[in-house]
């Protein structure tokens, strides 16, 4: 790793702006930017912020009447479309002279490398080559050109030729070949000759797809009491919990405190669900035999599809279950274990959709808005990123013993998520695609990752995909209307530190719908209405969001093709509550810089009140004396002063999004051991003279962070004791000065105090003590409540 680094490294972790060839307003197919989320009355935006990128496109559709192979007797028939050294193939079907495949295949126009496109019917055989039984040509120069929104051009038949084209054979096959671009409708699962040496399952991988995150719900278990509890030894009185399970979830009420058969706790246990219900809610009472040994007394299971909806703070009406008596129920032809009486649980459940659930983390929420839908308000604009490439990707594995990388991005923002294609075995891949996402709150944020694929082929199961670089925009940050065209550096922490991946090239516009929506978002709660009527502990925040985040990452990981965990949870940061002492210093002095303003005034009140510049010292005299014959100037003067400094400070204004800034993040900076210690495993997995050289340094961050804590803390007993009366003699002088201060101020005119003390407060050097102030060291001598502490 390069620490701190050259003005050239330093150079490559910046933003840079880009001059790219965007298309023109040339429409689009509408599934592809929106992917269905866009209504027609809102989807004014085009296909505009990409390169356009033609293709031939040829959908083979089926064959009739296919001949017999005069051998087996059969036909196992598949087209094979080849275009120069393309070659691509459908699948095979057997004993069917009637296929229907309706299979596209995607030719890069780039790449063209004949004039002629040859489509051949093949007989495939067990043994030797595959028997031939047709062709049909088509010459590139009459191939139509198709751009959407036009409707999709109609298949036709074609009669079979012999291998030197001249003679019609018996059987067609029905085929459309056109021109076309990235925006058609048949391009997302096309078949595409950049990943010719694709097979297999690996095909499906490589291609673009929009993902929907899962409806989550927070299941509320509000658990009351339990009556007629059972235990196995009759001797003994209960003494009971309940076992809250939702999936692999698991929730336990306090240990009730009497031992009784009617225990009562009134505990609220929260779950997170996602819909569709497919968990259930398993409640199990279980009494407490010894210190460490419980039995099961008692089991439910409910459905959460059950549960009523709460989408406000009404109340929800309680209910009693009857508990299956654990171990038995099963047995009903043993008449010896049949149940006389149950017992009893007294429930209030219900699943609320009015907060929102945090599947990510707090600082980079791309979502505000509640679960339930009937919530939801207006749009108030749309965002729409075109992920144009991405160049000087860095190698990331090895094929044929030469370097490769296959790289695709994925972008998520609300509950959408995209994945563009793969590109094969390129260090510069172009993407070009564009995406669009209705925009609810402008305070929110849009992540954007490159991964490497890694599952291209059937020996590729047990591989991850890797990271090449993350990016996040904030969207407060965009003016309206206006096309960001940036390159990105593509920045990962490694065990060996710092290292640029590449860049990452987009276009980015965020379009306003209603201007007074939007200023009036401004004044409004960040969070929904049920976050405030019933707020969560911070305990249980970290622990929703943490299944939550498990949830998501496990749903998307079933979609076909799957949205690997691994890539859920490195765009959504799931370890970013780790332990990291890089994250604490870059933490530690961004807390500094907050007071950096306030120390620069100090800093120049002090050289005003010590006379280092006269000039300066005589004109703040002259303000002083104006303010306080004129008091309500003060207010105007002050605001005054603000908003120059805004105007001021326009010019200033940041011209680009912000980016991973490397100096903020101590990226480049950070020692080897540190890196070392992030990124090891939870738990350890060091040896014992590493764990203990790293906790004898936490030990001494800590203790710096504990002493700033209690200064603060005794700043503020401190200001307590003024008036506790913990010391008694300090409150008795404080309460005559009061009372002393409130006559004299009753009977003194204001500007006269105001004039006295402000002079005094300026007054010159020479009238200056270097002793400290009789009112500080009186509030230095007031007690704290560090006195009593251990």
């Amino acid at each position: 790793m390069n620490p701190a680094g050259s003005n050239t490294q330093k150079e490559d972790f910046k933003l840079k702006d880009t001059k790219p060839q965007l298309g023109e307003r040339w429409p689009h197919g509408g599934s592809r930017g929106g992917g269905g989320w866009i209504s027609s009355e809102r989807a004014t935006s085009t296909y505009d912020l990409v390169e356009q990128m033609f293709y031939l496109y040829v959908r083979v559709v089926k064959a009739r009447d296919l001949p017999p192979n005069p051998v087996s007797g059969s036909c196992d028939p598949y087209v094979e479309v080849k275009l120069g050294n393309y070659k691509g193939k459908t699948q095979h079907f057997e004993k069917k002279p009637n296929p229907l495949w309706n299979q596209v295949f995607a030719f890069s126009k780039d790449k063209l490398q004949s004039s002629i496109l040859e489509v051949f019917l093949r007989d495939r055989e067990m043994v030797g080559r595959d028997d031939y039984i047709g062709k049909v040509i088509f010459d590139m120069h009459e191939v139509p050109t198709r751009v959407p929104p036009d409707s999709p051009l109609a298949p036709q038949w074609y009669r079979l030729e012999d291998r030197r084209g001249e003679t019609k054979l018996k059987g067609e096959v029905m085929l459309a070949v056109w021109m076309g671009t990235q925006a058609d409708e048949a391009f997302p699962d096309s078949w595409h000759s950049d990943a010719a040496s694709v097979h297999g399952e690996g095909v499906y991988n490589v291609r673009s797809k929009v993902y929907v995150s899962p409806k989550l719900w927070y299941l509320r278990v509000n658990v009351i009491e339990a009556q007629d509890v059972e235990p196995h030894d009759k001797t003994q009185q209960p003494q009971v919990f309940v076992k809250a399970q939702v999936g692999n979830q698991v929730l336990k009420t306090k240990l009730c405190p009497t031992k009784t058969p009617n225990p009562l706790w009134n505990e609220d246990l929260l779950f997170v669900a996602a819909e569709p219900f497919e968990e259930q809610l398993v409640l199990t009472l279980e009494n407490r035999v010894a210190p460490s040994k419980d039995e099961t007394v008692g089991r439910i299971v409910l459905p959460l599809h059950t549960f009523e909806k709460r989408m406000d703070h009404r109340t929800i009406h309680s209910k009693w279950f009857n508990m299956e008596k654990f171990g038995f129920g099963v047995l009903e032809a043993d008449k010896r274990h049949e149940q006389k009486f149950s017992s009893r649980i007294h429930l209030r459940v219900c699943l609320e959709g009015g907060y929102h659930v945090m599947d990510e983390s707090t600082m980079y929420i791309s979502d505000q808005r509640p679960t339930s839908k009937q919530l939801w308000k207006q749009p108030i604009g749309l965002l729409e990123v075109g992920i144009l490439s991405a160049q000087g990707v860095q190698q990331m594995k090895t094929k044929d013993g030469r370097g490769a990388t296959d790289a695709y991005c994925v972008a998520k923002y609300g509950l959408k998520w995209v994945r563009t294609r793969t590109i094969l075995d390129s260090f510069n891949p172009k993407w070009n695609e564009q995406y669009t996402w209705e925009v609810y709150d402008p305070s929110t944020v849009i992540t954007l990752g490159v991964f490497d694929n890694n599952h291209l082929g059937s020996n590729d199961g047990g591989k991850n995909d890797a990271r090449i670089g993350k990016v996040r925009i904030r969207l407060s940050t965009l003016e309206t209307d206006r096309i960001y065209t940036n390159s990105y550096p593509l920045l990962v922490l490694q065990p060996s530190g710092l290292k640029k991946m590449g860049e990452l090239h987009l276009a980015v516009r965020f379009t306003c719908l209603s201007l007074a929506h939007m200023i009036y978002l401004y004044g409004q709660p960040l969070l929904p209405k049920m976050h405030y009527l019933h707020p969560f502990t911070v305990n249980q925040v970290d622990s929703l969001r943490f299944q939550a985040m498990r949830i998501v990452a496990t749903r998307l990981g079933r979609a076909e093709p799957p949205l690997r965990k691994e890539v859920v949870e490195y765009m959504i940061d799931v370890d970013s509550h780790m332990w990291s002492m890089r994250r604490s210093k870059a933490n530690f002095f961004r807390v500094v810089s907050l007071f950096s303003g306030m120390m620069s005034i100090s800093k120049w009140i002090g050289e005003v009140c010590q006379w280092k510049n006269p000039v300066t010292t005589v004109l703040v005299h002259v303000l002083f004396f104006i303010l306080v014959c004129y008091p309500e100037l003060i207010l105007p003067t002050v605001f005054l002063y603000m908003f120059l400094i805004g105007v001021w400070n326009f010019r200033f204004r940041p011209r680009n999004p912000p980016h991973m800034d490397t100096k903020l993040s101590w990226a480049e900076a950070v020692a080897a051991d540190e890196l070392d210690e992030e990124f090891d495993t939870f738990p350890t997995t060091k040896a014992q003279d590493v764990v203990r050289m790293r906790y004898d340094r936490l030990r001494s961050v800590a203790g710096r962070i504990q002493t700033v804590v209690g200064d603060i803390a005794t700043q503020g007993e401190r200001f307590q004791g003024l008036l506790s009366w913990r010391d008694p003699r300090a409150t008795s002088l404080f309460v005559m000065f009061c009372f002393v201060v409130a006559v004299a101020l009753y009977i003194t005119p204001f500007k006269m105090v105001a004039l006295v003390a402000g002079l005094l407060w300026l007054r010159h050097p020479k009238f200056r003590s270097k002793l400290p102030s009789v009112p500080s060291n009186f509030f230095r001598r007031l007690p704290s409540r560090a006195d009593s502490m251990l």
